[in-house]
């Protein structure tokens, strides 16, 4: 159909030549203010990276920059720049969450400088141990050893005295009932119909050692609360990789306690320049299959 006895395609044509003749000196004025904003937002980035990162990490350079400094411009930005100001975990939970994924995936060269940012934030060394013991039921002991050793070298070089004092709380015939109650009070009934449906051979596994050494043992000691301690669990499964299913069961878990949605969202976000998209994403996906309305 003709517009005014013109075809569509000439009439498109006139109105946008029209558009630049009306509108002829707004387009450069235009185009400057946005690059001048976009400018101004890269700087914003790039001075914030700057700024973050000697505030968590000091005065020490990274070694990275000197050899390959678009990497690192790269990872400082996104990590420094754009992640450790945003979303809805204080200072210290950011640490924490970061601590625990390096020892996760055994990133043992990253430990002694997060020990040391979480040092700075006022993270005490009792809470920056505990977030390494709440590793070990679902990371092994080596694992857990191998990255405690390294917070271990940067207390000493600190001047804080070892063995911290004891945050335990149960006893050889206590471990099991004070872990199941914490075990219930988490999940509820569920673990009542979990251990009803265990195998008899299983038992040792499925029953005892997860309520007595995992929650017994681990998450009644003082020291973390335990909304930090659920999180904590949480990030160190995502973290791994493959254990799906876990994952889930421990999202419901932190609703439970008391932590939100976008808590865990902003844990996974934490953990992305250090896990890859791949397990980010896995794990945001159980986040969203599990807190659906949230």
């Amino acid at each position: 159909m003709k517009v005014f006895g013109i075809s569509p395609a000439r009439h498109l044509f006139f109105i946008l030549c029209g558009m630049t003749l009306l509108l002829g000196d707004l387009p450069p004025v235009w185009a400057a203010t946005t690059a001048q904003d976009k400018g101004a937002t890269n700087m914003d980035r790039i001075s914030t990276a700057a700024q973050n990162r000697q505030a968590l990490m000091g005065e020490a350079g990274s070694s990275l920059a000197r050899t390959d400094p678009e990497l690192a411009a790269m990872r400082d930005r996104l990590v420094y720049g754009e992640i450790v100001d945003g979303g809805t975990l204080d200072q210290r939970q950011k640490v924490l969450v970061a601590l625990v994924t390096l020892a996760a995936i055994q990133t043992l060269d990253e430990v002694k400088e997060h020990t040391e940012a979480a040092l700075r934030r006022g993270v005490s060394p009792v809470e920056i141990r505990e977030a390494l013991y709440q590793c070990a039921p679902y990371i092994g002991f080596p694992r857990t050893e191998s990255a405690l050793r390294l917070v271990n070298e940067v207390f000493a070089a600190h001047g804080i005295a070892l063995p911290l004092e004891n945050q335990g709380t149960v006893t050889e015939d206590s471990r099991f009932a004070d872990g199941l109650a914490v075990q219930k009070g988490i999940f509820g009934e569920a673990i009542d119909k979990m251990h009803a449906a265990t195998p008899q051979g299983q038992k040792d596994i499925m029953v005892d050692f997860l309520s007595a050494f995992c929650f017994g043992d681990v998450y009644t000691r003082k020291g973390l609360d335990l909304k930090m301690r659920e999180l904590l669990t949480f990030t160190v499964i995502s973290a791994l990789g493959g254990c799906e299913a876990q994952v889930k069961a421990h999202v419901q878990g932190n609703a439970n306690v008391g932590n939100s949605k976008q808590n865990l969202i902003d844990a996974l976000a934490m953990m992305l320049p250090y896990i890859g998209f791949p397990r980010t994403l896995n794990a945001l996906a159980c986040v969203n299959a599990v807190l659906q309305d949230s």
